[in-house]
């Protein structure tokens, strides 16, 4: 949702975006509101009706009063710290990511009771693929789509009631007689009524997605859209669990739990109106997984705009879409489905947790904004107490929750907590950052000391090395034979410098070897080669003599080897060597 996008939603886009999610509801709750509460199914889900209503002015005022996207992210941001604000995110996401798999899993088991044999998590992961083209496509082609299957989900369910209610008045109340006797559990009908309560809120998934897209919306659509949402499940879902127990025995239903309301059609009105509902609900299924990245992309584009998510999400395609926010929750998607293995229990556990914990965060918000933000105008304001009870309702609700499905809550904890660890990451980068310098400065300082002294001694080491020098006596000899000593030098001394020392009588002509040496001085430009002729004779006093005089050790001058006429034997030079 950017600046590029012109278009606004109006009443019926934008509740239908958002309805197909909560409405979608009434495909699976019932089943599981009967599997706790029994014949007072309807009893808790009229509860849950009655914490929507008070909901909807905390919704109204809130979002009247700071009419951005975000929901509860959007006002714990501006009446708390980011940092409560972000929990708050992470807790929507992770309830749109539930939402999503739970949504395209469902559709998939209603689509396979008319294809037989149909593999559901595949079939699931392809639904999701073909939603995240349409979200990536924009937004209004996506109100479109979810018009369409609105509307068409709001006849299908209307002809549903009317079949059943037909059906009851024309085969009388034995059912719900046989099901109203049924003993209820040794802790009583509180207890039942709480456990199904529990369960229940299931049914309002997707009033928070509002919220979510409300920059979208036109002005004054809003509170409209909340009203619509409340009005539909509160009459639908109460009265399809009122008919479920009137028309089929308790006893059969955990057999059709995946597809229920399919059953109930086929029940009541035959083969056709089950096929009918079966398409019905794949489609509203499916839009409800539309509302999740509808939503999705809001809520991660404003906490991107807030620093809190990296600027790599911003980037959007020619239709305004931030596509890389849709990649990225479809892969979230994607894992939930096959971490749960699409198990509608841990799914819908997982999913309740999240949208609990914001809804109560979205009630705190609402408090919070009354005493911080009091001068703030609002078109609509919830009374303290009513904002009060709903919390309390909502919190009585999540524990029920964690009783119900250990292991859900449990899964809940897997994927809260290292989405939290990385929002707190984001949120403490700068400090994450400059820790980072800190430590590394201070292990690096010993080892900068170190690699400096180091460094010093061994460049010392190596001109002490490099700097010793060579002697050669040479007796005159040709340019080759120096050549090969030049060769001999470089290839096993550690050298620059070499002296080529003659040693001539008071008549000899040097002029040839000084013109050699200045050519192979060019040919080994890394060894420095000093000649130096010196009036005498060759023997082991002279060299004794040179050897202190210039401070080169004996070993490490040489000649070549001497001939038949040589006065010397090698043993007396002193440790000069042959190195030809």
């Amino acid at each position: 949702m950017t600046e590029k996008i012109k278009h606004k939603l109006n009443e019926l886009q934008a509740t239908a975006i958002c309805g197909n999610d909560i409405t979608s509801s009434c495909l699976y709750v019932s089943a599981l509101t009967i599997g706790y509460a029994g014949q007072y199914a309807w009893l808790s889900l009229l509860i849950v009706a009655f914490v929507l209503f008070l909901f909807r002015k905390i919704y109204s005022e809130v979002v009247g009063a700071l009419p951005l996207n975000g929901g509860a992210y959007n006002v714990l941001l501006n009446t708390s710290t980011k940092r409560i604000a972000s929990f708050a995110a992470v807790l929507t996401v992770l309830s749109y990511m539930t939402t999503a798999v739970i949504s395209a899993t469902e559709a998939m088991h209603y689509l396979s009771t008319i294809f037989h044999g149909l593999n559901v998590l595949i079939a699931a992961g392809v639904v999701l693929v073909l939603f995240t083209i349409l979200a990536i496509i924009g937004i209004g082609e996506s109100a479109i789509v979810a018009v369409i299957i609105f509307i068409t989900h709001l006849l299908s369910l209307t002809l549903l009631v009317a079949a059943s209610a037909w059906f009851v008045f024309s085969n009388g109340l034995d059912t719900f007689h046989l099901n109203w006797e049924l003993p209820l559990t040794s802790k009583g009908i509180i207890y039942t009524l709480f456990l199904g309560f529990s369960a229940a809120m299931l049914g309002i998934s997707g009033f928070e997605s509002s919220a979510n897209f409300v920059e979208e919306q036109q002005p004054g659509v809003f509170r409209k859209t909340l009203r619509n949402m409340w009005a539909i499940v509160s009459f639908f879902n109460p009265v399809i669990a009122l008919l479920l127990i009137a028309i089929i025995p308790i006893a059969e239903l955990g057999e059709h739990r995946e597809s229920l309301l399919s059953y109930l059609g086929h029940t009541t009105g035959g083969a056709w109106l089950s096929w009918l509902i079966s398409i019905d609900a794949v489609l509203v299924l499916c839009g409800a997984v539309l509302t999740s990245f509808v939503g999705v992309s809001g809520l991660l584009q404003r906490m991107t705009l807030d620093r809190i998510l990296p600027n790599y999400f911003l980037k959007e395609n020619k239709n305004g879409s931030n596509y890389r926010i849709i990649i990225t929750f479809l892969i979230l998607c994607v894992s939930v489905m096959f971490v749960t293995n699409g198990e509608l229990e841990s799914l819908a556990g997982v999913y309740t947790f999240s949208f609990l914990a914001v809804m109560a965060l979205f009630g705190i918000g609402n408090l919070l904004l009354k005493v911080k933000r009091r001068k703030l105008p609002r078109p609509e304001k919830a009374k303290g107490l009513a904002v009060v009870v709903a919390i309390a309702f909502i919190v009585v609700g999540f524990f029920g929750n964690i009783i119900l499905n250990r292991d859900a809550f449990i899964t809940f904890i897997k994927y809260l907590v290292p989405a939290i660890v990385l929002v707190l990451i984001m949120l403490n980068r700068s400090l994450i950052i400059q820790l980072s310098l800190d430590s590394l400065e201070y292990f690096y300082k010993p080892v900068r000391r170190f690699a400096i002294v180091s460094n010093r001694y061994l460049k010392k080491m190596h001109r002490k090395i490099n700097s010793q020098e060579f002697v050669f006596f040479t007796k005159g000899d040709d340019v080759a034979i120096l050549n090969k000593v030049m060769q001999y030098v470089q290839d096993n001394e550690t050298t620059r410098k070499l002296k080529i020392v003659n040693v001539k009588g008071s008549d000899d002509c040097n002029e040839a070897l000084k013109k050699d040496l200045e050519v192979l001085d060019r040919a080994y430009p890394d060894i420095h080669i000093e000649f130096v002729e010196i009036d005498g004779v060759f023997g082991p006093d002279l060299i004794n003599e040179l050897s202190e005089e210039w401070g080169i050790p004996k070993n490490f001058m040489f000649i070549a080897s001497p001939g038949d006429k040589f006065s010397y034997r090698v043993s007396e030079l002193g440790g000069v060597r042959l190195i030809m």
